[in-house]
């Protein structure tokens, strides 16, 4: 079996826990029956001893196999990461998709992208990363009684994505710490107002208004403080062409989504200001996960 699963870039600025797309970033794994359980993890992760138990994922992966088979068998797993961990960039979401879909794979049950999706909102309540994670493209999503409805746009190929991978992180959790228990009205409606412009511009492709749309005033500029560089990587892309420039996720990486002809010249001037991070240039991704027997 071949499970691949495509990073993410969720909130977009202001669509907190509710906006997301997909990027060509791929977690791949090869599963084969095994006498005796074995794993092998390559790329991100394989240096720290936690990463390579992979315990979510096998929790998840037996948890659901069992479920479906009432049995339980051995595989050998052999992980591919290329999902950079804790940048942002959708690596837990990744992992809940994956195992999922490894799971209904390996039992030979029939399944729904849509089925993976709502189980998947079992172990993360935020449909933001999931979402894109599993249907690929832009996704605007929301839960409602423990189901998550989403509607997606496929992304077109002339959009690349400018990834900066700062060279360490910004936790979740310690993210949402700095987020304040109550907004005032007026940032509300600000952020309110640009997710919904933002929605009506990536399903009408109206993309040189994104910048107008990206601005925020309910996580963005808090997290950010908490790596204040981050303002000049924001600041650097959208001078040299960025359509829009947002932090992905909680963090630490940042996205910026550019015509293709200008994100290497995007890229460029963010390599020479800051040597120490990475900085791609990814294609937007339109598959989510592809699972193969």
């Amino acid at each position: 079996m071949f499970i691949s699963v495509p990073a993410t870039s969720a909130n977009l600025g202001p669509g907190f826990d509710t906006l997301g797309l997909a990027v060509d970033l791929r977690n791949e794994i090869i599963i084969k029956p095994s006498k005796f359980l074995s794993i092998s993890t390559h790329g991100e992760g394989a240096d720290n001893p936690k990463i390579k138990k992979n315990s979510l994922f096998l929790n998840i992966f037996n948890e659901n196999y069992q479920r479906l088979t009432k049995k339980s068998d051995n595989f050998r797993f052999e992980f591919h990461n290329r999902i950079p961990i804790s940048r942002g960039l959708g690596s837990s979401s990744a992992v809940i998709v994956a195992a999922l879909s490894a799971a209904y794979t390996a039992a030979g049950a029939k399944y729904t992208k849509r089925e993976i999706l709502n189980q998947a909102l079992r172990y993360e309540s935020h449909p933001d990363n999931i979402t894109p994670a599993v249907m690929g493209g832009f996704n605007v999503a929301c839960v409602e009684n423990g189901r998550v409805y989403s509607k997606k746009r496929r992304l077109p190929d002339y959009l690349k994505a400018v990834v900066v991978v700062p060279n360490r992180t910004i936790s979740t959790a310690k993210s949402r710490t700095v987020l304040p228990k109550m907004y005032k009205k007026e940032e509300a409606v600000y952020s309110l107002s640009r997710a919904s412009y933002m929605t009506a511009l990536f399903m009408s492709e109206s993309w040189d208004l994104l910048r107008i749309a990206a601005k925020d005033k309910l996580h963005q500029s808090r997290r950010m403080k908490m790596m204040p560089e981050l303002f000049d990587v924001q600041k650097l892309a959208l001078k040299h062409g960025a359509l829009m420039s947002t932090l992905s996720g909680s963090g630490s990486t940042f996205f910026s989504l550019a015509y293709e002809k200008d994100a290497p010249k995007i890229a460029q001037s963010l390599r020479s200001r800051f040597p120490q991070y990475r900085v791609l240039i990814l294609d937007l991704d339109n598959y989510g996960v592809i699972a193969k027997d």
